[in-house]
């Protein structure tokens, strides 16, 4: 078998992202996991998917790139990434992949990737050179064909997301539950199931809840403000304590108060990383520089030592591994955790909520308002525009002149003394995506979103 070389289009900053039919398909899937396996020299590799119509194929193309090359393939089947990423970390595996198009717009897929013990693999750690393996052709081992065998991983799983928090320190909560029909919902019935099994006083309310792969409410991004709304009514109609929703693969998770109210991933930052600094202080904390000022507060008047990381999983963790951080959490409700391989989890935060809600004997709204009145923040504002760097140089000139403090760790941050904001690029769609926050005061953040936002559009 003879496979041209061509370019392989859908490799981003730390994974693969690509349009249907375009930049992704069966052939490409067969090319990258034969690349994969090559640049691993595996002897096994873990693999698993999503919901999404197309990931099945996907998945079955990938398996055989490995399986040619001469490395065996251990199917977990229908899986969210943390799946993967406890499989990779907890079995005997070189690596693994996981076939999932997140958040992404339907007529997408992609591919996630972790080597030994979930390490992370982006474009600094060999994401290049296994675009490069792929683009050459794939290397068959016509003596030995690796086998394709499958193997459920959910029990060990919910053992090891049970370990985070005390059952017997948890009260009786009523949660609402969507997983948007993404991956979600088996995960929450294999722990709807051990709670009752250890009379774990927790009682969901499933809404969106089966597979779906034609997403029949739209591809689940609860960043989007008109995903929420399903989510906040049923909270509300239920009198439920706490509100959770799913991206597509579940490794984001977000929270709504009991009111319905939808809370910032901002500030789910600042409460995980007082939870953790109260079991242990003086740990390390890394955050993303879209929004900073509530978590350094929170981390530092806990006895912690805040450190800034460019957003990202694949950064997040290498940072993490490097500082020896306890937890790292990014305002778009990516949240990493030293006991989980540097992973991130969207289902370890909600359960560490639990325990807090029940320890405190506060309400989730009672958590967070205080520390949303101290940095008022605009959350996430997503432009469509012509031209990203042009817009951000435009941004930064405007305020340049301003006697502003200007970081360039991720995107652009510009900080004045009461209130600051980070522009970036998005390393998935053509966007830029913009990030506010005051110190105490919700009108000026207000206002100068609007001045930005003005400068923005003046561009389009």
């Amino acid at each position: 078998m003879h496979l041209e070389m061509e370019s392989i289009n859908c490799f981003k900053s730390y994974d693969v992202r690509g349009k249907l039919g375009q930049e992704l398909n069966e052939s490409v899937a067969y090319k990258i996991g034969n690349g994969f396996a090559r640049y691993l020299d595996a002897k096994r590799v873990v693999i698993g998917g999503d919901v999404r119509l197309s990931t099945e194929a996907l998945k079955s193309a990938l398996a055989k790139g490995i399986s040619d090359f001469g490395a065996d393939v251990v199917d977990i089947g229908l899986s969210g990434s943390e799946e993967l990423y406890y499989a990779a970390f907890s079995l005997d595996v070189d690596g693994g992949v996981e076939v999932t198009g997140s958040h992404n717009p339907v007529d997408y897929n992609g591919m996630k990737f972790v080597g030994r013990g979930a390490l992370p693999i982006g474009q600094a750690t060999g994401l290049l050179d296994i675009k490069s393996l792929a683009e050459t052709g794939p290397k068959i081992n016509n003596l030995c064909k690796g086998e394709h065998t499958y193997l459920s991983i959910v029990d060990n799983y919910i053992h090891h997301l049970l370990t985070y928090f005390n059952k017997d320190s948890i009260k009786p909560l009523k949660i609402v539950a969507n997983s948007g029909n993404g991956a979600a919902g088996h995960i929450v019935d294999a722990l709807e199931k051990k709670f009752t099994a250890k009379n774990i006083p927790i009682t969901f309310i499933k809404i969106q809840h089966e597979a779906d792969g034609t997403f029949p409410n739209g591809v689940p991004n609860p960043l989007l403000p008109s995903c929420r709304k399903v989510t906040s009514d049923a909270v509300l109609e239920n009198k439920a304590d706490l509100g959770i929703a799913w991206d597509g693969d579940f490794d984001r998770c977000f929270l709504f108060d009991e009111t319905g109210g939808f809370i910032e991933g901002y500030y789910t930052v600042g409460l995980l990383a007082e939870a953790f600094l109260k079991k242990s202080s003086g740990e390390k904390i890394v955050y993303d520089p879209r929004m900073v000022w509530n978590t350094i507060d929170l981390v530092k008047s806990n006895n912690g030592i805040p450190i800034e990381c460019q957003s990202g999983h694949t950064f997040m963790k290498e940072c993490m591994r490097k500082e020896n951080a306890v937890y790292g959490g990014e305002m778009s409700a990516h949240h990493y955790f030293r006991d989980f391989a540097y992973c991130d989890s969207g289902m370890i935060p909600w359960l560490l909520v639990t325990e807090l809600l029940s320890l405190s004997g506060k309400t989730l709204s009672q958590l967070v308002n205080k520390r949303i009145a101290a940095y008022p923040c605009s959350g996430e504002v997503n432009y469509k525009v012509k031209d990203p760097t042009e817009t951000m140089e435009h941004i930064t000139n405007y305020f340049s002149s301003q006697s502003a403090e200007i970081s360039h760790v991720d995107g652009v941050s510009i900080e004045f003394p009461n209130w600051r904001f980070n522009l970036r690029a998005s390393n998935t769609e053509p966007l830029l995506r913009l990030n506010v926050e005051s110190k105490g005061d919700r009108t000026l953040m207000l206002e100068k979103l609007s001045e930005i936002e003005k400068q923005i559009t003046q561009l389009k």
